[in-house]
Order: C-alpha cells, then sequence, then structure tokens
C-alpha cells in the first residue's frame, strides 16, 4: 500500500513539499525521482510521482485522481483541557479513528492555566494531526481548533450531542444511538475533564439539548474515553 502525504496545493498538476517535511522523505523515507506515492491537497488524492528528491525539495507531478470514500458521518470531539501528554495522544489517535474536528473545551475542573497555555500548542497539536492523518491514509485532514468555552460548544449546530458522564442515571452509549442515521450528521462528542462535570455544567446540557450516555460502570481516563467513544459513533454510521 502506497504511502500519502499532504500538500499545501496541486497547481497545474504539481506539488511539492519543502522544509523539515522535505528532510524526513529524503533522509529517512529515502525517497527518489520516478517513485510513485499519494497525495492530498485536503480536497483531492492523487496518484503522483516524485520529479525531484532533493535536501529540503520535494516535487511530485500528479498522474491521476483517485477515488475517495465517502464520507459516513462528520464527528466532533469537544474533549475538556487535560494534561497535554494525554491530550496530545487523544488527537493522535482520535485523527486515527476519523474524528473531523477537535475542539479543546476549558470547563470548571480543568486545570487553572491550561486554557492559555493550550494556545501556544495550537500548530503542534495540528502538526500531530497531519502525521497521524498520514500514517493512517486519510483523504482529509482534521480541524483542530482553539480551546473554547464550554458555552460556545453548546452554541454549535449539530444533529446529536452526546455528553460522556459517569452519573449513574445515564444509559449507555448503545442504547441512546438513533435508529435513522445519515452521511449529513453532525455528531458532538462532549468528554469532560479527570475530575468530571459539575452540577451547573450538567444543568447547562440539559438546556442545550444534550444526551448524557456513559460507557459502562468503570471509570475511564478522558482519552480513553474519547476513543471508545468515537470508535461506537463511526462504527454506528458506518453500519448503518
Amino acid at each position: 500500500m502506497r504511502r500519502r502525504f499532504f500538500v499545501d496545493q496541486v497547481r497545474n498538476g504539481r506539488a511539492e513539499i519543502s522544509g523539515d517535511d522535505a528532510r524526513h522523505l529524503t533522509r529517512v523515507l529515502r525517497v527518489e525521482a520516478g517513485q510513485r506515492y499519494e497525495i492530498s491537497d485536503n480536497r483531492n488524492v492523487y496518484l503522483a510521482e516524485i520529479e525531484t528528491a532533493r535536501k529540503e525539495h520535494v516535487s511530485f507531478r500528479t498522474l491521476e485522481k483517485l477515488a475517495t470514500p465517502a464520507p459516513t458521518v462528520r464527528l466532533v470531539l469537544c474533549a475538556a483541557l487535560i494534561k497535554f501528554d494525554h491530550f496530545e495522544w487523544m488527537i493522535e489517535k482520535a485523527t486515527e479513528l476519523g474524528v473531523s474536528e477537535i475542539v479543546p473545551v476549558e470547563t470548571i475542573r480543568s486545570e487553572r492555566g491550561l486554557e492559555r497555555a493550550a494556545h501556544k500548542r495550537i500548530e503542534r497539536w495540528r502538526r500531530i494531526a497531519l502525521e497521524a492523518s498520514q500514517q493512517s491514509r486519510r483523504a482529509f485532514l482534521p480541524e483542530v481548533s482553539a480551546p473554547v468555552s464550554l458555552d460556545a460548544v453548546l452554541c454549535r449546530e449539530a444533529t446529536h450531542r452526546f455528553v460522556f458522564d459517569e452519573n449513574p442515571s445515564a444509559q449507555l452509549l448503545n442504547a441512546a444511538l438513533p435508529a435513522v442515521r445519515s452521511p449529513e450528521d453532525t455528531v458532538v462528542i462532549l468528554i469532560g475533564p479527570e475530575g468530571g462535570w459539575t452540577g451547573e455544567e450538567r444543568l447547562q446540557f440539559s438546556g442545550a439539548s444534550c444526551t448524557p450516555v456513559s460507557l459502562g460502570p468503570l471509570v475511564l481516563r478522558a482519552e480513553t474515553a474519547a476513543l471508545a467513544a468515537l470508535a461506537i459513533v463511526n462504527s454506528a454510521w458506518l453500519l448503518h
């Protein structure tokens, strides 16, 4: 299976990768002129041939446009800010699982200072998503948004909103999935911080048409809950 790379643009059948990304291709992957790979400009995917492979510059010539799989659902992961090593692992794995957008959320129980520091990490997080997209052969990159408040998340338009909660009254996710599902659906998955949601935040959910759901009786880390939720929801729409 061919490797897939993302490029900034395809223009007149040509594309290029430069800088550190090009050095990785030439020094680590040892790409050479004449070799064929797949490239995406985040709009289309192409079969392409390398024309030149220099130290800090790799150029491609497109050969044909390739078919891309039809989307099954738009998945938006709205995850409370947690320690950055855990959050970055979540970004990587959520990207591999097909998330469409990742939205860091500032919550009442998020650690103080994380939101301010997170703004400086956005480019790093987008880089993690890019590398995970290439590894998993995605056709399109997920969006990684700047941190927002919970109020802003609840104002977003969505077909379904599932808020994951350890509250015993929350029903299991599988039981809450809608019978009618469409590829045009937008499903928002809200994951709380390590300390869980507060009573005040739960009141906000009830007023915003959110469905409280659970993944079972075990207490999961935030990043574990996020990935389990994405896998279940994605497969539910895929198999529908």
